[in-house]
């Protein structure tokens, strides 16, 4: 019995190991054509707006905005910010908070292409697998691209197409600095927050977000000079 068992685990495991290696090879080129978030959002009545642009069709202010937002050490760091993650864990195991993401692009994007939005250690296993694997095998700007067109912006709003359009009316290529500063500004919590009216609060982090903006390394081209 323990004999059959270990050879069920195996083939999961061998499986699992296969598909993963499958999937993340076809997102190096293809948009993927949904997420988990996506169907759990739609499930819940939001339904699904996205339009995949690629990266040369969305703003650079954009790109900058969201690195400043999110992750200011994406160029830097092979998909982990430690720095982060020990700030994170001293956190947690003082017990002033949960267990906090600690979370760079890199990592946002393996959660929101290929996992569920949990924050249980499982998951977060998963969520390292996954962001070591498109760290080897994608280029830091398709990580990007994928992200920004993947990431939730709103209520059954994904990505920077569907976001322009949604709050700006306008493509994601014509988006102004401080347009971009405000959909940055939402990413934190997209259900409860809006770049166009922006409340204090918005208001507040896009006006920190368009100080960092300038600051940055680099990124042209866009972005830690890499092209597909």
């Amino acid at each position: 019995m323990l004999r059959r068992l270990g050879r069920i685990a195996a083939g999961c495991l061998t499986g699992f190991v296969i598909l993963s290696l499958l999937l993340t090879m076809l997102y190096r080129v293809a948009p993927p054509p949904v997420t988990p978030l996506m169907l759990l959002r739609s499930a819940e009545g939001y339904g699904i707006r996205k339009n995949w642009r690629p990266l040369d069709d969305i703003s650079p202010a954009l790109i900058r905005a969201v690195i400043a937002s999110e992750d200011q050490r994406f160029c830097r760091h092979f998909g982990f910010d430690w720095s982060a993650i020990e700030m994170a864990w001293e956190q947690y195991q003082s017990g002033d908070g949960g267990l906090l993401g600690a979370s760079t692009i890199s990592m946002q994007t393996a959660k929101n292409v290929f996992l569920w939005p949990d924050r249980t250690w499982l998951r977060k296993a998963f969520e390292a697998y996954f962001t070591a694997l498109i760290e080897l095998t994608w280029s830091k700007r398709r990580i990007i691209e994928v992200y920004l067109n993947v990431v939730e912006w709103g209520p059954g709003i994904y990505g920077a197409g569907a976001a322009a359009e949604h709050y700006f009316h306008k493509p994601a290529l014509r988006l102004s600095a401080t347009e971009a500063a405000r959909l940055a500004a939402v990413l934190p919590d997209p259900l409860d927050r809006s770049a166009n009216p922006p409340d204090e609060d918005v208001r507040e982090r896009s006006a920190f977000i368009l100080r960092q903006m300038p600051r940055l390394p680099a990124l042209s081209p866009p972005p830690c000079g890499q092209k597909l």
